[in-house]
């Protein structure tokens, strides 16, 4: 029986807390913590020699693909502390102008086909907007909360009964990242 096994080095201005399936990453930007809810405990994380170990007790296909998981989570979690994460969206319409309002955790869409309601977008904890122009940016340090946020804000101004090819207004992901200083 093989074991699978990834192995992630820990960056310098880096520290990782392992405590069973709860990863704790700190950085120069912030902190992030998840828990790996793991179905079966065939899965290890571990803390060795400034590396984090990822251990696959049995070599089945759906292990090696949560070994692999696991691993790309806690790269990422690593990514975004050091760096962190962005999402750009373009404002684009042709027949009514598109207004966007911030207003404390919910971006307010108005105008949108010309309706008179505003549709609203839910901004989830830890991420950052900017509106300039026609273009929102969404910064953060958890690349699922920037993309979430991101998402909400594209599906909010879905468009439905309507031909797609000729009503091409709404808000749409044009760029997505790692943050550039």
């Amino acid at each position: 029986m093989t074991k699978i096994e990834r192995t992630i080095k820990i960056p310098e201005n880096v520290e990782i807390e392992v405590s069973g399936y709860r990863v704790k990453v700190k950085g120069p930007k912030g902190e992030i913590e998840r828990e790996f809810k793991i179905w079966k405990k065939n899965v290890k994380i571990e803390k060795k020699n400034g590396e984090i170990v990822i251990l696959g007790t049995d070599s089945r296909r759906k292990t090696k693909a949560m070994v692999g998981t696991v691993a790309a989570h806690i790269k990422n979690m690593i990514k975004g502390v050091t760096k962190g994460f962005v999402y750009k969206l373009k404002i684009v319409y042709s027949h009514f102008p598109i207004k966007v309002e911030l207003k404390e955790n919910k971006l307010y869409i108005r105008n949108f086909l010309g309706e008179n309601s505003p549709r609203v977008a839910q901004i989830l904890p830890g991420v950052k907007v900017e509106i300039k122009g026609q273009d929102i940016i969404l910064k953060g340090i958890d690349i699922e909360a920037v993309g979430n946020t991101a998402n909400n804000i594209e599906q909010a101004c879905r468009i439905v009964g309507y031909d797609r090819r000729r009503f091409i207004d709404g808000i749409y992901i044009y760029y997505r990242g790692i943050e550039e200083e």
